[in-house]
């Protein structure tokens, strides 16, 4: 199976130089997440080329013109990689790294790096080293693609056999086999969502926005949130208290991003069932981010591409300890709270309004349970809120709001 990811310290830095096409205002700040991205991947960002053109050169990306200048850059710079703000075709791939004489790296490619290092479970591994097969699969063709030359980097590592000398047709096997054990997952992922007593309310949001910080101050869950892109991959899920009475299941998935690669909608699948099946999502928002409704259009995007626009929403205005005066009516969405996860402000608000948009899943019931049947009155008691417990002859009569799941379990002893 998968090995271990490589240290970053084992590979020797990567000095590359940022290229993108700018068409609009939302490419200068594509441009500059690439740049957080690179520094994140743990490579060096020396310099950045951009091109202003209506459409992509179909051969070089950028203009060949263009391409000549960076090569140029390059050796004055003892640049060796170039990373494009887009997905690049095997054409191009080929036509650029004859022309560069460089490693060519584009945005697909940089981001699921990340993922390779960030992945730490064995559903995450298998994850990731599908998504990195899939996007390299119809990227192999021949030297255009051996980067191994270059003594490794972005793009080479990973936690699986991304080997890229490896022939199509192993390739292939390998997919197929992840797939298979991805399909267990899954399986298992809903038996485990089925057999649960509780609603589950998932955190979603743009990478880096605080929802792992949110997840530690509600729960105790101790997810790592350090101040960076994709910190958590792996999915956490943990027991929730609301003010109401009511217990849900909070879980932490993988962060949003503009320019979300196919590959990873496709390949988690099994995490992303989790934010398509829950029942409400509280969508974390940086409220500091200058690129703040950009960012809120992104997560409705992904949504919608994995079939959740629909769900209950909670929108959680994070990170108000830097802007408090933002007024919040300027998103005209109805369910939103100023938060900060960091500092625990409006929490307490932040709770109510789940409370309140949470669909209601316990019904007002009275239940009179048989005293050879006692050890049913706990679990009716850890899924409900009691109003009253009486003593009657043959057995106690309990009246209270119980969760839907354990009414259906024990009907029989329903008044």
């Amino acid at each position: 199976m998968a090995s271990n990811l490589l240290k970053e310290n084992e590979y020797k830095t990567t000095r590359c130089i940022l290229a993108g096409i700018i068409k609009n205002e939302q490419d200068e700040e594509s441009l500059e997440e690439l740049e957080l991205l690179a520094k994140t991947a743990g490579a060096e960002v020396v310099a950045k080329a951009t091109q202003k053109k209506a459409s992509i050169d179909p051969a070089y990306y950028i203009g060949k013109g263009k391409a000549h200048e960076i090569a140029e850059v390059a050796k004055t710079l003892e640049v060796n990689a170039v990373i494009f703000d887009d997905d690049l075709t095997p054409v191009q791939v080929r036509n650029l790294e004859n022309l560069l004489e460089l490693q060519i790296i584009d945005r697909t490619t940089l981001i699921l790096d990340i993922f390779a290092q960030r992945a730490k479970s064995r559903e995450g591994k298998i994850q990731v080293e599908l998504a990195q097969l899939q996007h390299l699969l119809p990227r192999l063709t021949g030297k255009g693609i051996e980067l191994s030359r270059f003594g490794g980097g972005i793009g080479t590592r990973g936690p699986g056999e991304t080997k890229l000398e490896t022939d199509k047709r192993h390739i292939k096997r390998r997919i197929v086999h992840l797939k298979k054990e991805l399909e267990k997952i899954q399986k298992s992922r809903s038996l485990i969502r089925k057999a649960r007593k509780f609603p589950v309310i998932c955190l979603v949001g743009y990478t880096n926005a605080g929802k792992s910080t949110l997840m530690n101050t509600l729960t105790k869950a101790n997810v790592s949130n350090k101040d960076r892109l994709f910190d958590t991959l792996d999915t956490t899920t943990r027991l929730l208290l609301l003010p109401d009475g009511r217990k849900a299941l909070l879980s932490d998935t993988v962060g949003f991003i503009r320019k979300l690669p196919h590959e990873i909608v496709e390949a988690f699948k099994a995490t992303l069932e989790e934010v398509r099946d829950a029942d409400l999502l509280l969508i974390v928002a940086d409220y500091s981010s200058k690129n703040f409704e950009t960012e809120i259009e992104t997560v409705f995007k992904v949504l919608k591409e994995i079939g959740a626009e629909s769900k209950p929403k909670v929108l959680a205005l994070n990170k108000v300890d830097k802007y408090p005066t933002i007024p919040v009516n300027a998103l005209n969405f109805e369910n939103a709270v100023e938060i900060s996860a960091l500092y625990n402000k409006n929490l307490d608000k932040l709770l109510l309004k789940i409370c309140e948009v949470l669909p209601k899943t316990r019904k007002r019931v009275e239940f009179l349970v048989p005293y050879d049947k006692l050890s049913i009155i706990d679990t009716i008691f850890e899924n409900g809120l009691i109003f009253s417990k009486e003593y009657l002859e043959n057995g106690i009569k309990i009246s209270g709001e119980i969760e839907e799941s354990i009414i259906s379990k024990y009907e029989d002893y329903l008044m």
